[in-house]
């Protein structure tokens, strides 16, 4: 079939698949080379697209061709409600982090699915709380829970071994936590505990100690039930009470109020130099911001002592490549081992998931692929390290 022939569709389906997108009308016009009157032509009913224009909008918007032809636009869960408090970008998200939105989903209930294949359970272990809850005694309870102890917070080496550990931890709990490329300036991560399994997603391009910061933040919005995206920052004195509830939960879980004030006490002299906050933030593996934050919480510093010195630490973002280090992978010239990679993405328990329902007849090999993002030659090896 030629790509110029014109095609009948449903314009509300050509208009939903724009907007679930997060694509305005001059950014289909740019990326179609064509005017805004035709694309509200096409929307209207008054135009039909030619075949060609879908398949350019197929691949801008990463969906299938046929989505275009579906008799009318298809349910989708909501977006999270929006937390991030960002000016002017209420419920307005960036094209890529929408895209991650809809992936996420897209793996939840592919979980779901490959769950109930293998009666595996898919509600959370946890006990739902309430904002009425203090959020610093229930995090003492799940630091108990999860063996999160001092001693094994200082035995971890690096961030990444404790990103991992508490990540491990989330999947046992029937949580599961994806990493994906979302930009930083946009979000730092979401919550989806509105569907069994519940899903955790942060961004792969923040960095390792923030990362950290919002997995616990998140998991807060887990226990909560309350979905939501958002940009988890303590120094924003503008936040709602939810944000700041679950700040209050993440900060106090990666330091007890008894651990802060013991180490803030044995360091009182010189406790916001520079060589004490990287002293603390290596043995504890949390940032220095975080430090500040409970520095001011537990008042060991004034609010202008903690602007003052967390001028110093104003994120930068890094490269999302140095997250596989954690696997004492070195760095190739050609990245990141795809292998690793895949891991780091969807977890062990998914891709465990994908392999028992594999291993007992319930999806074929190219499925396992599909599921996995991977190419045939990397499954072994990712089987392999998701079993260690």
């Amino acid at each position: 079939m030629p790509s110029s022939i014109t095609t009948q569709i449903n314009p509300d389906v050509f208009k939903w698949l724009r907007e679930s997108s997060g694509w305005t009308i001059e950014d289909v016009a740019k990326r179609l080379k064509t005017s805004e009157d035709v694309v509200n032509s096409i929307e209207s009913g008054k135009k039909d697209p030619t075949l060609r224009q879908l398949k350019e909008l197929s691949n801008a918007y990463k969906r299938p061709l046929a989505a275009f032809f579906l008799s009318y636009p298809k349910p989708e869960k909501p977006r999270p409600k929006d937390y991030r408090m960002l000016p002017q970008k209420k419920d307005v998200f960036d094209k890529k982090t929408i895209l991650i939105l809809r992936k996420a989903r897209m793996l939840q209930e592919i979980s779901g699915e490959l769950s109930k294949n293998i009666y595996y359970e898919t509600k959370p272990s946890i006990k739902k709380a309430n904002i009425t809850d203090d959020p610093k005694s229930l995090a003492d309870k799940y630091r108990v829970e999860l063996g999160f102890t001092t001693k094994k917070q200082t035995e971890l080496k690096t961030s990444y071994e404790m990103f991992n550990f508490l990540r491990d931890k989330m999947e046992d709990l029937n949580i599961l936590v994806f990493q994906d490329s979302i930009p930083v300036e946009d979000a730092r991560g979401f919550a989806l505990p509105d569907e069994t399994p519940n899903v955790i997603v942060l961004s792969s391009k923040d960095s390792i100690e923030a990362r950290i910061f919002s997995l616990m933040h998140e998991f807060a919005h887990i226990i909560l039930g309350e979905p939501a995206i958002d940009f988890p920052d303590y120094t924003n004195p503008y936040q709602n009470k939810i944000e700041y509830w679950c700040n209050q939960f993440s900060s106090s879980f990666l330091l007890s109020e008894v651990m802060a004030r013991s180490i803030f006490e044995a360091n009182q002299e010189n406790l916001t130099d520079t060589k004490t906050l990287n002293k603390i933030s290596r043995r504890y593996k949390v940032s220095k911001g975080m430090l500040l934050f409970n520095m001011l919480k537990y008042d060991f510093i004034t609010e202008s002592e903690f602007k003052n010195v967390l001028e110093r630490y104003i994120p930068q973002e890094p490269e999302e490549a140095d997250e596989e280090e954690k696997d004492g992978e070195k760095k190739q010239s050609g990245g990141i081992p795809a292998d690793v990679k895949c891991l780091s993405m969807v977890g062990n328990k998914f891709v465990s998931l994908v392999a028992n329902n594999y291993d007992h007849n319930h999806i074929t090999y190219t499925d396992a692929l599909n599921y996995l993002s991977i190419k045939s030659k990397i499954f072994d090896k990712v089987l392999a390290k998701a079993s260690k």
